[in-house]
């Protein structure tokens, strides 16, 4: 019935369902007063159902009912709290409150127990099915059909045993809009009225919110526990607060950085459970985020070194209500930095190629420094292989798995290098970064810092470098607090470090302390032997390069040998990645070695052009040649010049084709090359 079309007459609806019952058909009079809807009704149930039969009752048996239960748990756990409600407010008025499925199926009852036992005769049970088709036109299955609330009073029912009630019902629907079920109110036809309906309406919709609100919190539920899943499987501390300072959330991560117990942290004051560095209480003063500032933290008094992140949480674009920070220790970044870092670090001292008694030496001094914690110093021409060495010797120690920084002392500008040593804290000068930097001790604490061209350190650093080496700390700069570093120190060099100790551009005790194990490398002339295989692993290195194998031919390995390489294996290993390029068919041949090489020709260090390579027999003769025009041919002062005897310079020169008078007489000799 239309919620507008009260008090109903009983008597004109009976009158009406009477002559549709016999006729099939009402009068345009009775249509006007009819619900369209019960109309609808009574015209699809005619056809196969007698409606002054009793209805076909379908009834669910027990195990059959309480599996219908149990997949409409939610349903049922949310709807059953509002139908005790409703019965609270309307108990003994003899109305029952029902619950059924999308499909007309009765999941629950409840009302006053005589009316329930009165219902209960009709079929109005759990597990009864009152759709239209069995039941004909009532209540709960015209609010599934048309989607609507609806109420049906007495004569509108289709089968006269239902005459003598009414029926409010209106549908229940999902998130999604889906109908799942429908809520009604049924009673005695004479207890009609419209705010039943309204009450079923409002019912209806409380039980619709409510699954919505249970969805929400599921689902806000499920991405709580996956966030938390996520925050617990991060490997940095997390560390949540809000805008009052009050923690809301510490990760077990951060729990154990800190060493606090995540459970009796969170809802505590962040300044009763830490000390906060200044730097935080800045920014947060400010609004600021931070990045990757190394902070200190007391916790019960104990110092806590921190790599921090701090970002602030706002809601909207301005109010800031909480800040949420993730934190690193040190030592676990160090460590990042080191696998990075260090990564070259994989010579070892079997991969150093050479079988003269140098490098024997070489090798076995090597891996006695390896087994020790004295510094080490590694002296030979540029090019001889002190970084290589360096690296073995790293790889041969207990400190393997640590870090090899290697640092060329040259390259670094006198004004800086303090700061790139030492490191500084934050705002320690202009221009510094706010989170600071860490030293190259710090950067190398558990493995090893290789210091090249060492002499070319300020005497400031070197002093440095010296307490660390006596003390294990290491002062940044701007810094008040000594930090610990294990770390060994190999330091290279191609000067003369006692000469520059005389003239006091080095440090004689810093020099002292690298005096436990100095190695001497000997340049590349003085271990011909060793070219055909130092030429042999570069190539193949240089080959695996460039993705070709070449061999070198016999002239080309003799010029090899017979140049004196000044630049030693590094000028080596640039002819040969020279040769390899202008080679073809895989051999490299005299004419593919550059013109120094095979013309026996050396630049010299402070000349403009190469020079030829001499022999001893050469030498001797230019020597003499040199001699004869600087006396002008006075035997006797040629031989003061070149620190022989008369007799013997009068040998050498019959022996050369050479008299005095060449050089008075304005004859120019001309050597041999």
């Amino acid at each position: 019935m239309q919620p507008l079309a009260y008090p109903p007459d009983s008597r004109v609806l009976y009158a009406a369902w009477e002559q549709f019952i016999t006729t099939r058909r009402l009068d345009d009079e009775v249509l006007q007063i009819m619900d369209p809807v019960i109309l609808r009704s009574w015209q699809r149930c005619t056809p196969r159902l007698d409606a002054r039969s009793t209805p076909r009752l379908t009834l669910l048996d027990r195990e059959s009912l309480e599996r219908v239960l149990m997949n409409h748990f939610d349903l049922i756990a949310v709807a059953r709290p509002v139908m005790e409600d409703i019965h609270q407010f309307v108990e003994g008025s003899g109305f029952v409150v029902t619950l059924a499925d999308s499909s007309g199926c009765v999941l629950d009852l409840l009302g006053d127990p005589w009316i329930v036992e009165e219902v209960a005769r009709l079929g109005l049970t759990p597990g009864a099915y009152w759709d239209e088709g069995r039941m004909g036109t009532n209540g709960l299955a015209l609010a599934l059909l048309e989607a609507t609330p609806i109420q049906v009073v007495g004569p509108e029912h289709y089968f006269a045993v239902h005459h003598p009630y009414t029926c409010s019902a209106a549908p229940i629907h999902d998130v999604s809009g889906r109908i799942i079920g429908v809520l009604g109110m049924s009673g005695r036809e004479e207890a009609s009225h419209p705010h039943t309906l309204g009450i079923v309406m409002a019912a209806a919709r409380a039980i619709e919110n409510q699954l919505q609100t249970d969805l929400y919190v599921r689902e806000a539920n499920r991405r709580l526990a996956e966030l938390k899943s996520i925050v617990g499987a991060v490997s940095d501390g997390l560390l949540a607060w809000n805008h009052e300072g009050r923690i809301t959330h510490l990760n077990a991560q951060a729990g154990t950085i800190l060493g606090l117990n995540p459970w009796t942290a969170v809802g505590r004051s962040l300044t009763e459970v830490l000390n906060p560095p200044r730097l935080i209480l800045e920014a947060m003063e400010q609004g600021k985020s931070l990045r990757d500032v190394e902070c200190r933290f007391t916790v019960e008094g104990r110092p806590i070194e921190c790599l921090v992140s701090m970002q602030p949480i706002r809601e909207g674009s301005q109010r800031t209500v909480g800040y949420i920070a993730t934190l690193r220790r040190i030592e676990q970044v160090r460590r990042l930095v080191h696998r990075l870092v260090g990564a070259q670090a994989t010579l070892t001292l079997d991969d150093l190629p050479g079988e003269t008694p140098k490098m024997r030496q070489v090798r076995r001094q090597a891996r006695i420094a390896a087994r020790g914690t004295a510094p080490v110093l590694l002296r030979g021409e540029d090019g001889t292989g002190k970084n290589p060495l360096a690296r073995a010797i790293h790889n041969e120690s207990d400190r393997a798995d640590g870090p090899f920084i290697a640092i060329n002392c040259l390259s670094i500008p006198h004004e800086l290098m303090a700061s790139e040593f030492l490191g500084y804290e934050g705002g320690a000068f202009s221009g510094a970064l706010a989170e600071g930097r860490p030293s190259k001790f710090e950067l190398a604490d558990g493995g090893t810092l290789f210091l090249d061209e060492i002499e070319s350190l300020t005497l400031e650093v070197q002093a440095a470098l010296l307490q660390v080496i006596e003390t294990g700390h290491v002062m940044r700069l701007g810094g008040t607090r000594p930090i610990p570093v294990d770390v060994r120190i190999i330091a290279a060099t191609s000067a003369d470090l006692g000469r520059l100790v005389s003239e006091g551009s080095f440090r004689a005790d810093l020099y002292y302390r690298f005096g436990a194990f100095i190695i001497e490398i000997p340049p590349l002339r003085e271990r011909v032997e060793d070219i055909p295989l130092l030429a042999s692993r570069l190539l193949a290195r240089i080959g695996r390069q460039l993705g070709r194998k070449v061999t070198l031919s016999k002239e080309a390995l003799t010029a090899l040998m017979r140049y004196p390489w000044p630049g030693n294996i590094r000028e080596m290993e640039n002819a040969l990645e020279r040769a390899v390029a202008m080679s073809e068919g895989g051999v490299i041949r005299l004419s593919d070695l550059p013109v120094t090489v095979r013309g026996r020709y050396v630049l010299l260090p402070g000349a403009a052009r190469a020079e030829p390579v001499l022999t001893m027999e050469e030498a001797e003769r230019e020597a003499i040649i040199r001699a004869g025009w600087a006396c002008r041919g006075q035997v006797t002062q040629m031989a003061v010049q070149l620190g022989i005897s008369r007799t013997t310079l009068w040998r050498k020169m019959k022996r050369f084709g050479l008299h005095p008078d060449d050089f008075k007489n304005g004859w120019q000799p001309r050597s041999r090359t």
